[in-house]
């Protein structure tokens, strides 16, 4: 082992769709961003203050499309996986960069279409109560399409 360690925790829940993207070949990406809470009291007011964070979410090939099928805006999820920056160049010449969470592993903890999801025969994706879980087994390298810009 090399000492180092990349990897994410989040409980939260979808605020957008999950946004498909295909490539020759075959694979695909899904993209969606996830908005976790923190919510303390104002010591000096008394006043519950709720403070949100938005992290942007990839998932990769059968995941993606899971995802897609199953989860829509609001849903609650629960994710691992490793952090991932990057930059490109936009078309204005402007160097952009963004930091994503690269999920390897997921579990439904709410989603409307739940009582479909209960019905289909997925694999990989045991019934139990506390969701349905999915683990990426098909890898993030190889063909990773990292130099492209969404």
């Amino acid at each position: 082992m090399n000492g180092t360690l990349n990897k994410v925790m989040l409980i939260g829940h979808l605020g957008d769709d999950v946004k498909m993207h295909y490539f020759e070949g075959g694979n695909c990406i899904g993209r969606f961003p996830l908005a976790t809470n923190e919510v303390y009291i104002n010591k000096t007011t008394n006043e519950k203050i709720t403070s949100t964070e938005w992290h942007n979410l990839v998932v990769r090939n059968k995941a993606a499309e899971i995802c897609e099928k199953f989860l829509s805006k609001g849903d609650k999820i629960y994710v691992e996986g490793r952090i991932k920056s990057r930059q490109w160049q936009a078309e204005d010449g402007q160097t952009k960069y963004t930091t994503e969470i690269q999920v390897t592993e997921f579990t439904f903890l709410t989603t409307k279409k739940e009582t479909e999801l209960n019905r289909q025969n997925i694999p990989n994706m045991p019934d139990s109560n506390k969701g349905n879980s999915f683990e990426n087994t098909q890898g993030g390298s190889g063909s990773d399409h990292g130099d492209l810009p969404f």
